[in-house]
C-alpha cells in the first residue's frame, strides 16, 4: 500500500510540499522534546542527560516494529522504499566528523535548524557553519568526488553487512535498545546523584519492554511467507514441484482420458471466452486465470476423486494458472505440458500415417496409438462427447473471490 506517491495515492507533484509538511512536524517535535537545547543534547556524551538516546532508540524500534509486521501483513510494500546507497568512505568520514560538530556545536544538523528558528544564537552560527561547509563541498566536489563514492556497497542493510536475517537482527536490536535503556539509566542517576526515593516513584516499564521484545520474538519465529488460509501450501515446495516436471502431463496420456471420457479428470480451458467458444477439448470447463480463486470453483476444486488438468493454446497460463490452484491448497493440479499446440502437433501435423509394425514394443504400441487418437478426434468419434460433457459439467454461480496472499 504505502509508500503514497510510488503507489500514486499523492500526486508526485505535490512531494516537496508533503515533505515541507512532514519537515515542520519533525521540527515541532524536536522542539516540544527539547531538542533546541544543546545542553540537553551534549547531556548524552557527559552522562547526565540520555535523552537524545532514549528518543531515536524508542522511535527506531517502534518504527522498525511496525514496519516489519506491516510488511509482512501486505499493508505496505516494502520494495518501493528506497533505500540510501552506501559508499563506505564517505560514510566513515561523514561520520567522524558529524561525531566531531555534535561535540564542539551540541547540535546535529536537524536540530541545529530547529534551535536557530528559535533564535539561540549558538545555533545560527553552528547552521552558519554547516552551510559553508556545504557550499565547498558542492563548489570542489570533483576534488570530493572519489572519496564520496569511495568503496560502494550498494543498497544495502546493516542485517545483510552482517550476515544475519532481518528477524534475528530486529530482536537483537530490541534487544539492544532495552539494554542501553536500563544501563544509560544507570549511569544518569549516578553522574546526577539522583536520590532512592525519586528512582522508587518512577512508573515502571516492564509491560511495553516484554511487549516489544515479545513482538520480536514472535516476528522471528513467523513462517518466511504470510499464508492466507491453513491450506495453502509454501512457495518453496511448489517450486521444488515445479522444476521437477511434477505438475506436467503428457499429451498422450490426456488424449487416452477423453477417449475414455476423462471420469477421473477434469479439464480446464484458461484461455478466453472467445477462443473458448470457438474450440475446446470436450467437457472441458473455461476458468480464465483471473477467476481462478473466486469462490464458485471453491467445491469443483476441492473434489478429491478427479485430477484437475489446466490446457491454453501454449503452457504458461496454464503454468500459472496451476501454480495458482496449488498455493491455494487445491489438490491433484495438473497442466497439460506444451498446451493444445503440442497435442495438435501430435496428432495432426505428421500427415503421414505412422508405422505400426516397428520393431520397437514401445514405438509400436505408441504409433498405434497415435492412429487410433487420430482416427478419433478426425472420424466423429470425439463429436458424440462434446455436448454430452458440456451438459455433464456446468459453471456455478457465485462471484466472491478467496483472498490469497503471496505466490512463486
Amino acid at each position: 500500500m504505502a509508500p503514497l506517491i510510488p503507489q500514486g495515492i499523492i500526486n508526485p507533484e505535490l512531494n516537496l510540499f508533503f515533505a515541507l509538511l512532514l519537515g515542520v512536524g519533525f521540527g515541532y517535535i524536536l522542539e516540544q522534546a527539547g531538542f533546541s537545547s544543546a545542553r540537553k543534547l551534549a547531556g548524552v556524551f557527559y552522562g547526565y542527560d540520555f535523552v537524545v538516546l532514549k528518543v531515536f532508540f524508542t522511535a527506531g524500534i517502534t518504527a522498525m516494529t511496525g514496519l516489519l509486521f506491516m510488511d509482512y501483513l501486505g499493508w505496505i510494500d516494502m520494495g518501493l522504499v528506497y533505500i540510501n546507497p552506501t559508499f563506505l568512505y564517505s560514510a566513515i568520514t561523514g561520520g567522524v566528523i558529524m561525531g566531531f560538530g555534535f561535540i564542539l556545536g551540541g547540535y546535529c544538523p536537524g536540530t541545529g535548524i530547529v534551535a536557530a528558528v528559535t533564535g539561540k544564537k549558538d545555533a545560527m552560527t553552528f547552521v552558519l557553519g554547516m552551510l559553508i561547509g556545504i557550499f565547498i563541498f558542492g563548489h570542489f566536489y570533483n576534488a570530493f568526488e572519489g572519496l564520496y563514492t569511495g568503496h560502494f556497497l550498494g543498497n544495502i542493510f546493516i542485517y545483510d553487512s552482517l550476515g544475519i536475517s532481518r528477524s534475528w537482527f530486529a530482536l537483537m536490536l530490541i534487544a539492544v535498545a532495552l539494554g542501553a535503556f536500563i544501563i544509560t539509566q544507570m549511569i544518569e542517576d549516578r553522574v546526577n546523584r539522583t536520590s532512592a526515593s525519586e528512582i522508587s516513584s518512577r512508573p515502571p516499564y516492564y509491560i511495553p519492554s516484554f511487549l516489544v521484545l515479545s513482538l520480536g520474538i514472535i516476528y522471528l519465529l513467523l513462517p518466511p511467507e504470510k499464508a492466507s488460509s491453513y491450506r495453502e501450501k509454501p512457495a518453496g515446495a511448489i517450486w521444488e514441484n515445479v522444476i521437477a516436471g511434477n505438475y506436467q502431463v503428457c499429451p498422450q496420456k490426456v488424449i487416452h482420458q477423453i477417449k475414455r471420457g476423462h471420469d477421473g479428470m477434469a479439464l480446464i480451458d484458461v484461455r478466453s471466452r472467445e477462443e473458448f467458444d470457438a474450440f475446446s477439448l470436450p467437457g472441458a470447463v473455461n476458468i480464465p486465470v483471473e477467476e481462478l480463486l473466486h469462490r464458485r470453483w471453491k467445491e469443483f476444486f476441492r473434489d478429491t476423486k478427479r485430477d484437475k488438468l489446466f490446457f491454453g493454446n501454449g503452457g504458461s497460463r496454464a503454468m500459472e494458472s496451476c501454480i495458482t490452484a496449488s498455493r491455494a491448497g487445491y489438490k491433484r493440479v495438473f497442466m497439460l505440458e506444451g498446451g493444445l499446440n503440442r497435442m495438435f502437433e501430435e496428432l495432426f501435423t505428421d500427415k503421414s500415417l505412422p508405422d505400426t509394425t516397428v520393431y520397437d514394443l514401445q514405438a509400436r504400441s505408441t504409433a498405434r496409438f497415435l492412429l487410433e487418437a487420430r482416427e478419433f478426434f478426425l472420424e466423429g468419434g470425439l463429436a458424440g462427447q462434446l455436448e454430452k460433457e458440456r451438459q455433464r459439467i456446468r459453471a456455478p454461480e457465485e462471484t466472491e473471490v478467496i483472498p490469497v496472499i503471496g505466490g512463486c
